[in-house]
């Protein structure tokens, strides 16, 4: 099969030009906008289709700063939105041979599909996963059975923001053709 010479720069150049964005303007982000990065989490694969998640949208002032508080970075207070993911373990695929439960995963799949839709649309993103577990579930009443799996920040970055440079191992060291 042939790389389409159109579609795969761009994809490629969209995924190069995604960062974690941890300084936001103050400008709002539309319910449009965080409705079409949604939508694109919406239409991510999961194991045998089971889609074991839930996405919050948080967009209110007092709700977001609870939220923020969670994770605790002062930089985390300027994201004009935040995207909750939550998963449910029995709602996923679990794998036969080892009992492997691929909620996270399919999650994580959805997380980065979001991550993608906000960089392409001139928006700022970071996959937040260090935070208060409990605290989120009190802040926005998660039941028991879905777990937090990750917050995004969502924003338009600063235009003094630094888009880091990316520190990636070098293909080799992360690719074997065949056996280990």
């Amino acid at each position: 099969m042939e790389v389409n010479e159109i579609d795969y720069p761009k994809f490629f150049d969209l995924v190069s030009r995604r960062y974690s964005c941890r300084g936001y303007d103050e400008a709002p982000v539309s319910r449009e906008m965080l409705m079409a990065i949604v939508e694109t989490a919406r239409l991510a694969q999961s194991a045998c289709n089971k889609q074991p998640w839930k996405f919050l949208v948080i967009g209110e002032p007092e709700l977001r700063r609870e939220v923020a508080g969670c994770y605790g970075r002062d930089w985390a207070g300027e994201a004009q939105a935040f995207i909750v993911a939550l998963g449910n373990s029995s709602e996923a695929w679990v794998r036969p041979c080892d009992g492997h439960n691929g909620m996270d995963v399919d999650v994580a799949i959805a997380c980065e599909n979001m991550c993608l839709a906000a960089t392409s649309l001139g928006l700022g993103a970071c996959w937040i996963g260090n935070f208060d577990v409990d605290a989120l579930r009190r802040v926005l009443d998660v039941p028991a059975e879905w777990s937090p799996v990750a917050i995004l920040s969502i924003g338009y970055p600063k235009p003094s923001q630094p888009v880091p440079e990316k520190k990636r191992k070098n293909i080799d060291e992360v690719v074997k053709w065949g056996k280990f």
